[in-house]
């Protein structure tokens, strides 16, 4: 494996998930420096984290200088509690300063994402001058997309990308071509708000400003990519039923594992116990007309499909910033009538399955018709509240001050199940009355 990963640093990377820790030790301390340092680089915080911490004490102070602030940062971060201040010391003095500075915002916020190092110019130099002035930045700053324009107190005062340096005629000023107007994140601010800002104004850096707006540091457009990925995998994750896991697959140990998937699972399966409750209910109604229990899958399945819908998209556009809180209203206009369609669109199928079914295997004996019209009915009933609730569990969530990701596709289904079963058999009391009940 050593000898085939010097050809190329990509084939590391790829074939970095298979292997053992004791593995990816061993062929990163066989790989010529000019690989490793790409590879090391390339590297997310948890693997870089995994070699540190696997290395020879002696070896760490070469590997962490390597990083800067933002990424020195986040693998801190990860590390055990003892052994933050063990991996600050092995930094440089200005980049251990800058590292505490960040570790001191959430990781989760703009302040925790950005980076301290960016390019800086005076708003009163000629173009010459400032490009003259980031050519001798280049090597210590993290990204030159944009130059900023700062005044003596470090306020930001306009921000001037590098292709209007070079197009602007010599003898102006970055005053003359700095745009004054431009789009800005406070250190607080949530990933999710900052990654919005920047796929919305098409940004390849983000300034971060403190209250009383001077430049704390940036966010480029690679920290988004992350925070994009990251705040997906969460979102899917909690939709499937769990807490949302703080490191790779492969690396989250068998209890925590077990830990992070049985607390949902126990609070579904609590949950359902309520339909077994409602069944036993209406045990009257299923022993005189036995026929009922057939479509009870066919029933609760429905609901809950339309549900776990509905709520994917509520949360899916509020993550992506198109529904907010003041919209409910709205949503429940929508969804209702998307709701009522979708039901009758169902009791349509599942009356013509009865109808077929009777003519072909005459399985429902002389009131078929009756059965028929009670099922569409419950379906349109059940598909129609399960949308309704799908829809509006998020926005309960978010008004509480929670994430609306935890309105889980199996929570919703788990809700919807109960419902609809109480929805099936009231309707079906009601049409059968003096028929089958």
């Amino acid at each position: 494996m050593a000898e085939t990963a010097t050809l190329n640093h990509e084939l590391v990377l790829n074939r970095w998930p298979d292997m053992s820790t004791e593995e990816r030790l061993e062929c990163f301390a066989a790989l010529p420096r000019e690989i490793a340092d790409d590879v090391w680089l390339d590297l997310d915080s948890h693997a870089q984290l995994e070699l540190i911490q696997g290395m020879p004490v002696g070896e760490r102070r070469i590997w962490l200088r390597l990083l800067a602030p933002d990424d020195a940062a986040d693998l801190v971060q990860l590390a055990p509690e003892p052994e933050r201040n063990e991996l600050l010391d092995e930094l440089d003095e200005t980049t251990r300063r800058e590292t505490i500075g960040l570790l001191a915002y959430k990781e989760d916020a703009a302040g925790g994402l950005m980076s301290p190092r960016f390019a800086r110019v005076r708003p009163e130099m000629t173009m010459d001058e400032a490009i003259a002035y980031l050519r001798r930045q280049a090597p210590e700053v993290e990204t030159i997309y944009y130059a900023y324009a700062l005044d003596d107190s470090q306020h930001l005062l306009g921000v001037v990308s590098f292709r209007d340096l070079f197009k602007a005629d010599r003898t102006k000023r970055v005053s003359d071509v700095m745009r004054t107007d431009f789009i800005h994140a406070t250190a607080d601010m949530d990933q999710e708000t900052v990654a919005r800002l920047v796929a919305t104004h098409r940004l390849l850096a983000v300034p971060v400003l403190d209250k009383e707006r001077r430049l704390e540091g940036i966010v480029t457009v690679d920290d988004i990519v992350a925070v994009v990925e990251e705040e997906a995998s969460e979102d899917i994750q909690k939709l499937g039923g769990m807490e949302a896991l703080d490191a790779p697959y492969m690396q989250i140990s068998f209890w925590n594992m077990v830990k992070k998937r049985a607390g949902w699972l126990a609070i579904l399966f609590v949950g359902e116990m309520l339909t077994a409750t409602a069944m036993g209910y209406f045990e009257e109604e299923i022993a005189k007309a036995v026929v009922l229990a057939l479509f009870v899958p066919l029933i609760i399945s429905s609901g809950g499909n339309s549900g776990s819908q509905a709520t994917t998209l509520v949360i899916r556009a509020m993550a992506m910033g198109e529904v907010r809180l003041r919209d409910w209203w709205r949503i429940v206009r929508r969804e209702l009538s998307i709701g009522f369609v979708l039901g009758a669109v169902l009791a349509g199928i599942g009356a013509t399955r009865i109808l077929l079914w009777q003519a072909v295997w005459k399985r429902y004996g002389d009131h078929f018709i009756v059965v028929a019209l009670t099922v569409a009915c419950s379906l349109v009933g059940v598909v129609t509240f399960g949308t309704l609730a799908g829809s509006m569990l998020p926005f309960v969530l978010r008004k509480c001050g929670l994430d609306p990701a935890s309105a889980s596709a199996p929570f919703v289904a788990t809700l919807v199940d109960v419902t609809g079963l109480v929805i099936y058999f009231t309707v079906a009391s009601v049409i059968m009355r003096g028929v089958l009940l």
